[in-house]
């Protein structure tokens, strides 16, 4: 039986610094991660993380939410999907990512994501 438990991403397990245009803060809850990520104008996942992740394409389920911003996500198969504040999402493996627009982007994280540092 799971207890009651309670994280503050204002004290994350995990910090990553994503090549000066992002941040994600982790924190663990009953085994699984959840996540809170800050994108800054002209960050794209093909450039910030793609030296970190190893592979071509963001190989990652996600599942969250959209707090702030306008996030364009591009599907290896050439499908387009704009991402905006107030907007449910998943995506599947196979994906690359960018801020569109000056505001930032700030996503809540449910599925699997993680990277190393």
């Amino acid at each position: 039986m799971s207890q009651l438990a309670i994280k503050n991403f204002n004290q994350p397990d995990e910090s990553v610094n994503l090549s000066g245009h992002g941040q994600k803060d982790t924190v663990m809850i009953d085994g699984m991660p959840v996540e809170r990520a800050e994108f800054t104008k002209g960050w794209r996942w093909s450039n910030d993380v793609k030296p970190m992740a190893g592979t071509d394409s963001c190989e990652v389920h996600h599942l969250g939410y959209c707090l702030e911003g306008h996030l364009m996500v591009h599907m290896n198969d050439g499908t387009d999907k704009d991402i905006s504040a107030g907007d449910a999402f998943d995506i599947p493996p196979g994906h690359d990512a960018e801020v569109m627009g000056d505001d930032k982007v700030v996503l809540i994280d449910f599925g699997k994501a993680h990277y190393s540092k």
